[in-house]
Order: C-alpha cells, then structure tokens, then sequence
C-alpha cells in the first residue's frame, strides 16, 4: 500500500492511496474555502441511555446535486470544483466537509433539562475508485483488498486521537436507503464514547467467552461451517454466511475463522481471502435481482482505547434493503417503537438463495 498526505485549501485532510506509488497532476482541489464547521452537539437521552448526535450545519450540504453531477469525480474545470485531484491513485480518503463530529468541537450550548456534550470525533469520506459508474462490488480483488488496507490505515490513525474510543467505517448505497450522491463511497466515523449496539455487543463477546473460554465471532463460523445450512460462502480463512438470528432478509455476515479483533490484525492471506468474500457476496446481492441492491453495510471492530479485546468478533454486516424486486424492508413500528425486528424470511431460505446464484464473471 502506497499513500499521499495533502492539505486542501479549506484545511481539510486528504489521503490519497495505491497498490503502487500515488502522483497527483496539479493543484489540490476544494468546493470552497471555508474551514468546516465545529458547532456540533451531543444530547444525553435519559430513557434510552446514549447520546444524540445534532449538527444543523449539515442542512446546508450538497444532497440534491444536478444531473450527471459528481463532486467526487476528478476534473479539470476550474467553473466546477470538486474534492478529488487528477493523479494515479486507487482509494481517496477527505475530511467530511459537512461533519456531525470534529476534532475541535465548539463548547457545547447549555439547554435546560438535558445533559450536552461536545461533538468530539472525526467523520471522513472514502472514495472506493475513481471510476463514478463502478461499484465495491465490482472492482478487483486487489483493489477491495487495497480498501480493507485503508479502512485499517485509518482505524489505526483516528483510533490513536486523543479522546476517540471507536471507529465505525461503513457504506449506505442506494436511493432506497437515502443516498443522493452515487458515486462508489463509504464514510468513517469516529466517536469519542463506545456506540451503544458495540457496548452491548462487547459485553455479550465478553460473556461469551467467560463462560467458553472462546472468542464468539470463532463460535459462530465453526458452528455455521458445521451446519452449512445458512453458509452463502467460505474458505480457508473467512466465511459468509446468513446469521440464524438474522433481522433482514438476506442479512449477511463476512468474517475470519480465527479469533480476530482489527482489519490490521488480518496477514496478507487472510486479508485478500476477506476481500473476495466480500465481493462475492455484493455481487450475489446485486445478481440476486439483477439490480445494483441498495445496502447499509458497517464494518465491526473493537474499542480503540488502548487495551486488549480478544472476546471482540471482527466482522463485516451487510444489510441488505430489498426482500424481493420492488419491496424495500422499512423499519416499522415494532423495530422502531420496541427494537424487535420481525423478519418475513427466514435465514436458511435466504442462505441457498443467494449461495445458488450465479454471479457473472
């Protein structure tokens, strides 16, 4: 892995990566020259105990372009901006111009009867390609294997921030799921507390291992291996497969064999292995209806805070927003009102549906 460390014009971070040496042709671009705004607040929600985020800053951000616009896309004209540079480069990686977290937050504002906090953390964008008509799913092995790099790169660098005590990559794609702007990207996320679905998870990881003396995502894939009933596929280090406890259809889960809490804790092999099983599996999801499938998928590592979690089940989520061709799976009622998911489908069918698929070459 190959990387450039540049500064935008607005002060902005941009790292630029490649499977070979990164050159930049020209000068750094920027839509404006305004730094980014730091005015973001947290709220404590007393029933539910977590905290809310709220940045109104963000009302103003790019989120109904004109057609045929991509302000990721390099370009050279001057009349339209935009946040890439031309070069020979695989993966961008740029502060968010619009965050909901910052390094430097304002102090925040008092209001009567909550509890408020500064919006502490880091929210940046990443550019998969800078093809804007390409898909993760499909680019190359090397090039998702390229990204799994980055996304460890930058685990490592925000998770070593002062203050910052998780890191959450992901991906939202798809107007069904409310993306607007379509070129292949993801954003990171870092927080300066533990979310709550990760601090539930670690304490039942931690259970689980009190009680097993084994690591629980380990668990789960040798006991899918042996059922092989939900398995859409595996190999000799990574498996995907459907969880039997899924919430969505088609829900699918990409993990390692072995005990692993850090995408930088993956060797080469197992990394590379990974990278094919996660682009197996989009390109299963997008030849299932023979549609780009829109999808929220997240990227589960453990706390950046210093110490050790051999209990924590690296994996990647992928939740899928289609249960058949034209039917979007929308929270209701029951998932919103009471955090119980009811799912229409079960695993094991969902499973063979998209282990028998035939994904084109």
């Amino acid at each position: 892995m190959h990387r450039q460390d540049h500064l935008k014009p607005d002060g902005r971070r941009l790292w630029l990566y490649g499977r070979r040496p990164v050159t930049v042709e020209g000068d750094i671009p920027s839509p404006g020259l305004e730094p980014p705004a730091n005015a973001s607040h947290l709220r404590w929600h007393p029933l539910r105990g977590e905290w809310v985020v709220y940045a109104a800053h963000r009302q103003n951000r790019t989120f109904l372009p004109p057609p045929e616009y991509n302000p990721l896309a390099p370009t050279r004209d001057p009349e339209n901006p935009t946040e890439l540079p031309q070069g020979d480069y695989d993966v961008a990686v740029f502060e968010n111009r619009f965050p909901s977290l910052v390094p430097h937050p304002a102090p925040a504002p008092e209001v009567p009867g909550v509890r408020t906090a500064p919006g502490l953390g880091a929210c940046e964008v990443v550019v998969f390609t800078q093809d804007p008509s390409e898909s993760l799913g499909g680019l190359d092995v090397d090039h998702v294997d390229l990204l799994l790099q980055v996304w460890a790169d930058r685990t490592r660098e925000l998770g070593a921030r002062e203050g910052v005590e998780y890191v959450l990559p992901f991906e939202n794609r798809g107007v069904e799921v409310g993306v607007t702007l379509h070129h292949p990207h993801g954003q990171i996320y870092a927080y300066d507390h533990l979310p709550p679905i990760q601090a539930r998870a670690l304490d039942l990881a931690r259970l689980h291992m009190e009680r097993t003396g084994e690591n629980l995502g380990v668990t789960l894939a040798r006991e899918e291996l042996q059922t092989g009933t939900r398995i859409v596929s595996s190999g000799e280090h990574t498996v995907a497969y459907v969880p039997p406890f899924a919430r969505y259809a088609y829900e699918t889960w990409i993990t390692p064999r072995r005990a692993v809490a850090f995408l930088a804790d993956l060797n080469d092999d197992e990394r590379l292995e990974l990278a094919t099983r996660l682009r197996d599996t989009l390109r299963r999801l997008d030849a299932l209806f023979k549609v780009r499938m829109p999808y929220l998928m997240t990227i589960h590592q453990a706390p950046t805070d210093g110490r050790d979690y051999p209990e924590w089940p690296l994996r990647i989520e992928l939740y899928p927003a289609l249960r058949a061709p034209g039917k979007l799976k929308f929270l209701a009622g029951t998932e919103l009102g009471a955090g119980v998911f009811a799912n229409d489908a079960l695993p094991e069918v969902k499973a063979r549906e998209l282990r028998e698929v035939e994904v084109p070459a």
